[in-house]
């Protein structure tokens, strides 16, 4: 028995150094594997797949980044080199003149009203989310380091009138995020404005006089807390509390700005009802005007034009963007008209007469526009590359509901292919299609997915011929706070119930093929994804893993210092005995055993928010089983991949595992 025993495990040696040496030999012989990506199991990604991924790669997208202070252009994000750039554009249509040079994604804001155009930089290190913030000034082409080159910062309120501006940080102990004010025009101007404990502030907006600031207490995306901050003496004043709230009930508060006289305050708040609401919150009176009653819908974003006194504000209509403008004496409200798609970043120009957003459609990538305000006429800035494909080749998808175990119609969207005669298969009443189906997941997990371009969807679509359906499962933001709240606590395996009645919907579907399905999601939807895979092993094909939760427990003991009260206010509190069992009850770590499908898995090693050990641990277990797991990580990543050719191998990688499993 002893010997039998010697032998097998030498055996097992044998075979598993084997299977590592052919890995790493798969990884060095790739010429598409970037240095600092390790890949086990990864076959070599074929030449001609490479070939025609190269032009969905090349898809550029551009993010408006707000009006130059002078009124000459715009600043915007997009990338011609590894990583996202800010970049200036003058006129619409108008070259994109690159201002910043670094191996990291930059982002960042003009400074208001500075004559040479200076920004305000923020950037991370290896997708770490430890951002710092840079002056970058374009007179004497300098850049300066403004914070302490280590903590996490996030760059708040700026002072529309001067060279102030407030940022959170967690330098004092990695875990809260103090309220620090920064004034440029001083030597040492930066001070600590307000300490908080165990506590989340933003700062939302600066008053119109310049002394006191809008900020807001986040505690989950169901409660928030808006209050005043005076600038000079510190001293926080909590916004009253709408009429419509009852005493037990807690609210969520969104975007918050000043009027233009710096009398009223505008705010979005689900106080008293599903959805986010626009109010006017009377500053003498304390007394709130509801005025989007009419909207049954969120107000996602507002923004005032210090100018005209009126108001742009954004609902969130199933996932696509309205633009209104509102009036600010009578406030009427008049739409503006937009092409379906998704609109963020909303700012008037210093002269008041243009507003400038960032529009991502369905069939299209993200470009910067503009619209004038007394016409109502769209420009376009810029035009996004699409890689030489033809954009009529395209799809767009349709909006889908479909019944759930308990009765609820579940939203998703739905991009069929154009079919191909390879994709056909003898049926009953002759030749008919089948498509092998992709599920996208959303992360979160109170995201919501939009009809944005993906040029990744598109290559399913037209070059593998998968369908893809990407769902708004319960807990998902968009469609009132009680769906939203339908995930919580212990029901929060009802959302991967979501998934098996998506299943069944497939099947009933005759353009579709319920035995070839994958589905994939990163982060909250990794887990998702996994634990669809051991709920229904059986009716899914593969699976796709990034950056995702293995194991809430580990997860909640893990991640960053400064996350934790927040995730533990989402999903629960791990010192809980009660908590913890329920934790270790579904997470789909302790049931890797019934994982039946083929993994992808997918992680960066920087990562914060969902610790590197999620992956290291999933992927392990499961190829313990004996089961397909293919695993891509990275050493220069974190909470995703931002760099291009890390994200051009992912891709795929991805590309090459989907064809593997689902086309035959």
């Amino acid at each position: 028995m002893k010997t039998w025993t010697l032998r097998l495990t030498w055996l097992s040696m044998i075979l598993g150094a084997v299977r590592f040496a052919a890995s790493e030999a798969v990884a060095q012989t790739d010429p598409r594997k970037p240095a600092a990506i390790e890949a086990q199991d990864v076959p070599v990604v074929p030449p001609e797949m490479l070939e025609r991924l190269a032009q969905y790669q090349n898809v550029r997208g551009a993010a408006f980044r707000g009006w130059a202070p002078d009124g000459t252009g715009i600043l915007i994000n997009t990338r011609f080199g590894n990583s996202s750039q800010l970049h200036r554009v003058y006129t619409p249509g108008g070259r994109r003149e690159q201002i910043t040079f670094s191996e990291e994604p930059v982002t960042g804001r003009f400074l208001p009203q500075s004559a040479s155009g200076s920004i305000l930089l923020l950037k991370d290190r290896g997708g770490n989310e430890n951002d710092q913030i840079y002056l970058f000034d374009r007179q004497q082409y300098t850049t300066a380091l403004l914070t302490d080159g280590t903590s996490r910062n996030r760059l708040g309120a700026m002072d529309p009138n001067g060279n102030r501006f407030l940022f959170s940080s967690n330098r004092r102990n990695g875990r809260d995020g103090d309220l620090y004010l920064c004034d440029l025009g001083q030597p040492n101007g930066t001070k600590l404005l307000m300490q908080v404990e165990n506590q989340t502030w933003h700062a939302h907006d600066w008053s119109p006089d310049g002394k006191q600031v809008l900020i807001s207490r986040y505690v989950s995306i169901n409660e928030t807390y808006p209050a005043v901050l005076d600038i000079d003496s510190g001293a926080r004043t909590d916004l009253p509390v709408p009429p419509d709230l009852a005493s037990d009930e807690k609210a969520a508060f969104g975007t918050m700005a000043f009027s233009a006289d710096g009398k009223s305050i505008f705010l979005t708040s689900d106080a008293g009802n599903e959805f986010r609401r626009l109010a006017k919150l009377d500053r003498s009176t304390h007394s709130y005007q509801w005025l989007t009653t009419d909207l049954e819908w969120d107000v996602n974003e507002l923004a005032v034009n210090r100018v005209t006194s009126e108001l742009a504000l954004t609902v969130n209509e199933d996932g696509a963007t309205r633009l209104f403008l509102l009036a600010q004496g009578n406030l009427t409200r008049r739409e503006l008209q937009v092409p379906l798609g998704v609109i963020s970043g909303v700012d008037f120009s210093a002269d008041g007469k243009r507003i400038g957003f960032t529009l991502a459609r369905p069939d299209a990538p993200p470009d910067a526009y503009s619209i004038l305000l007394e016409t109502g006429e769209l420009t376009r800035w810029t035009f996004s590359e699409v890689g030489g494909l033809d954009p009529e080749s395209f799809v767009t998808p349709t909006r889908i509901r479909y019944r759930t175990f308990d009765g609820r119609m579940i939203p998703a969207y739905y991009f069929q292919p154009r079919l191909k005669p390879e994709q056909t298969r003898t049926g009953q009443g002759g030749t008919e299609p089948r498509f092998p189906v992709y599920i996208s997941i959303h992360g979160g997990p109170e995201a919501q997915y939009q009809p944005f371009f993906s040029p990744n969807i598109q290559y399913y679509l037209n070059e593998l011929g998968i369908a893809v359906i990407c769902p708004n499962v319960r807990g998902s933001s968009g469609y009132g706070k009680t769906y939203l709240k339908l995930d919580n606590a212990e029901k929060r395996e009802d959302s991967v119930k979501d998934i098996g009645a998506l299943l069944d919907w497939i099947e009933q579907q005759p353009e579709l093929d319920a035995s070839r399905i994958a589905v994939a999601g990163g982060s909250y939807g990794g887990y998702m994804t996994l634990a669809s895979l051991t709920h229904f092993g059986d009716r899914i094909k593969a699976g796709i893993d990034v950056v995702g939760i293995a194991n809430f427990v580990t997860f909640l003991e893990k991640t960053a210092g400064y996350r934790v009260d927040l995730r533990r206010a989402e999903y629960g509190d791990e010192r809980l005995p009660e908590m913890k069992a329920f934790f270790e009850r579904i997470s789909p770590l302790n049931h890797a055993d019934k994982i039946r499908s083929a993994l992808l898995v997918v992680h960066g090693r920087n990562d914060p928010r969902v610790p590197f050990y999620e992956a290291e641990q999933i992927a392990s277990k499961v190829r313990a089983n004996d089961r397909t797991v293919w695993t891509v990580y990275a050493d220069n990543e974190g909470h995703g991949f931002a760099k291009k050719d890390n994200a051009d191998y992912v891709r795929a990688v991805e590309a090459l595992f989907l064809k593997a499993n689902l086309i035959p």
